[in-house]
């Protein structure tokens, strides 16, 4: 085996819904190739593999695919219903199950669905575990003999095994005492979840929002990146705070009692500053290539170690693990604590920012002024196929011209999109009206050089 991948992508398995490979017999299908891959990676004793969901209403029928094809290759399911990503990952280590299938699209609308899986040690897969399902795929499904077929059960107390799990994460007399808090589940994984978390931890009162999910409202205008209800909803109430996830629960943003953002970059230089401040320590920090500079220049002031990984929280993970960090995210607000669990998870995330407040005595909004976000200008350039961009001198040439004028104050960056024919201009700096201008000419060059008939 080995080679390219013809389904899988950089997080599992997307797409919409009714159109291929998100069909309900392509799914049943891959349900058949995991159960032989991790069925036969089992050890004497059960062959289990967890099955959980968001909120979208072909969940039900890919929940049901999955099922009939992990049973038909001798494997159990346990059935976990609606539950966020990192909960999933988190029972599957607690369960010691084989395996833990996710079906989700995260922050996508209702009509996308997908597929992505854990190993038994609540990781993603690696590589060539995926490419040995895709073997399996290309197989002719065969079904084992009754006498040997899986069988399946609900796991009626996963939510709040979950919910205990969170709470862990802070000191046991830990309490959100006095605390007005409003939450946005984004009508999606974390509706049952969330605000009970907040709530048994003592907060005076937990405001709920995106908490009905009904199938198609999920990440409808709610949740982390649809922000503005809950920005509105801290003011007018007088909040103290605001969260929200998106709609699989493995991201987070804040909202201060300004009802100003606070974003995933700014999420890690908190958590990052109190494990300095308390004495735990941070030995490093993981961030992406679109980390903000500002991130960057704080954690130099604090004599942190940072690194930026390719955009992805499976490459942010990579180089935690390479560098020995065990803090690292994105600024879409997917953090990943590896010292508590093995994925981004946005209720720890979480849990760990209101230790933080906690521990400072400061309001969010004082304690994230340790950093300063600098200013970003991005522009996409459309082009007509995918290029190498090193093929090119001219653009090289704008892209050091840039940074020279930058000097240690800014940095520029291209990258092409994963999903659209686009080159993404960035560039950051502390002088807005050159960072706009540095941007401008570095797009028109890679313009004028990509599609000169177009300009």
């Amino acid at each position: 085996m080995g080679g390219k991948r013809n389904y899988f992508g950089t997080d599992g398995i997307r797409g919409t819904v009714g159109e291929g490979p998100i069909t309900a017999d392509f799914v049943m299908r891959l349900g058949w190739a995991v159960g032989k891959v991790f069925g036969a990676r089992a050890k004497k004793g059960r062959k289990l593999v967890l099955i959980g969901k968001d909120t979208r209403v072909s969940g039900y029928m890919f929940e049901s695919a999955l099922q009939a094809g992990l049973i038909a290759s001798g494997v159990d399911v346990g059935l976990l219903g609606p539950m966020p990503t990192p909960a999933i990952a988190y029972l599957t280590r607690t369960f010691h199950a084989q395996a833990g299938i996710v079906i989700s699209a995260s922050h996508n609308p209702f009509q996308d669905n997908g597929i992505k899986f854990f190993g038994p040690d609540g990781y993603k897969l690696p590589d060539e575990v995926e490419e040995e399902i895709e073997h399996y795929l290309d197989q002719p499904m065969v079904t084992e003999q009754s006498s040997e077929l899986g069988r399946a059960e609900r796991i009626a107390d996963a939510a709040g095994r979950y919910i205990e799990f969170c709470k862990a994460v802070l000191p046991r007399d830990f309490e959100l005492t006095g605390m007005r808090i409003v939450v946005d589940c984004a009508n999606g994984a974390t509706y049952h979840i969330a605000p009970n978390v907040l709530k048994e931890l003592g907060a005076a009162e937990v405001i709920e929002m995106g908490v009905t999910p009904n199938g198609v409202n999920i990440n409808l205008n709610c949740g982390s990146t649809k922000p503005a209800e809950i920005q509105r909803a801290v003011v007018d109430q007088g909040a103290d705070l605001g969260v929200a996830f998106d709609g699989d629960g493995d991201r987070l943003i804040f909202v201060d009692h300004r009802g100003e953002l606070v974003d995933g970059d700014e999420i890690l230089y908190i958590i990052a500053n109190h494990r300095q401040q308390s004495g735990f320590g941070c030995n490093g920090v993981a961030g992406t290539l679109m980390s903000n500079f500002g991130l960057e220049k704080a954690f130099q002031q604090m004599d942190v170690p940072f690194h930026r990984a390719k955009v992805g929280d499976r490459y942010v993970i990579e180089t935690m693990k390479k560098q020995g960090w065990t803090l690292g995210g994105e600024n879409s607000g997917h953090i990943v604590c590896s010292d508590v669990t093995t994925t981004g998870d946005g209720i720890v995330s979480a849990m760990l920012v209101l230790h933080a407040l906690s521990d400072s005595g400061l309001t969010l909004h004082e304690l994230k002024q340790g950093m300063s976000k600098y200013p970003q200008t991005m522009i996409n350039v459309r082009i007509n196929e995918k290029v190498n961009l090193d093929d090119y001198p001219a653009i090289a040439d704008a892209v050091s011209a840039a940074e020279a004028e930058l000097s240690t104050t800014g940095r520029v960056l291209l990258r092409p999109s994963g999903t659209e024919p686009l080159i993404r201009v960035m560039v950051e700096g502390e002088d807005k009206t050159l960072v706009d201008r540095l941007a401008e000419q570095v797009a028109a060059v890679v313009e004028t050089t990509l599609c000169p008939e177009e300009v």
